[in-house]
This record gives C-alpha cells, structure tokens and sequence, in this order.
C-alpha cells in the first residue's frame, strides 16, 4: 500500500499523543491533542468539517463530518473503540470518496499500542 512522508508523520503524532496519554479518553479529547501536534508541526489541517452528499445534483447536509483533514490530503477518522469494526472502515472510505481524498487513516486510541489500532487507505 502506497506510504508518504505526510501519513508517516501523522502516525508519529498519534504514537506520541498515546504515549503521553494512553488509552480511555473521549474521542474527542484525542483529536485535540492530535490537532495541537499537527499545529506544532507547522501543517494545515481542518477539524470537524462538514462533508455534503451530492443527490441528484445537489448537496445534502448529512451530518457528516470528516474528524481531521491535513494539507487537504489525509483524512484521519478517529475512534476510542474496544475494537475497530467493518462499518468504520466504510465510514472512512465513505468520507475519502465523498470528498475525494485519496488517503487516509484510521486510529484506534483505545488499543495498548497504538500500532495495533492504524489502518491505512488510499483509494
């Protein structure tokens, strides 16, 4: 599976945010501290942002929302599950056609090492 500098980077934030805090917290909370290492590092990166469903030619508002988008390239789906499933997986993929992001990555924070809880994509 293709692999770059900027998922590479990412995934040594996450390691670092799981380091420093561990499993447990909220989704929510994981996604601060990963945004404030993306900050640091100095890239671009949106959260929480919204992502329509083109209908019939025109755009819905779903309530989806892609978690972290970085340098408009890699889309990150965050989750604090005991363990991923397949419809989170679907759900990222879901996000990277609908928007048209090629990469991204799925994070599982509630794993021991967070090696075990990283899936990689590309479309």
């Amino acid at each position: 599976m293709e692999q770059d500098a900027l998922t590479g980077k990412v995934i040594g934030f996450g390691i670092e945010v799981h380091r420093e805090t561990g499993p447990g917290l909220l989704e929510s909370a994981y996604e601060e501290c990963l945004a404030y290492e993306l900050k640091v590092a100095g890239l671009k990166y949106s959260r929480q942002l919204e992502l329509p469903v083109k209908y019939k030619g025109i755009l819905l508002d779903c309530g989806y929302r892609i978690d972290l988008l970085v340098e408009e390239n890699l889309i990150i789906e965050l989750k604090a599950v005991e363990r991923l499933l397949p419809i989170h997986e679907a759900q990222l993929l879901t996000y990277m056609k609908l928007s048209g992001v090629r990469k991204g990555l799925l994070m599982n924070f509630n794993v021991p090492v967070l090696k075990d809880g990283i899936k990689r994509f590309v479309l």
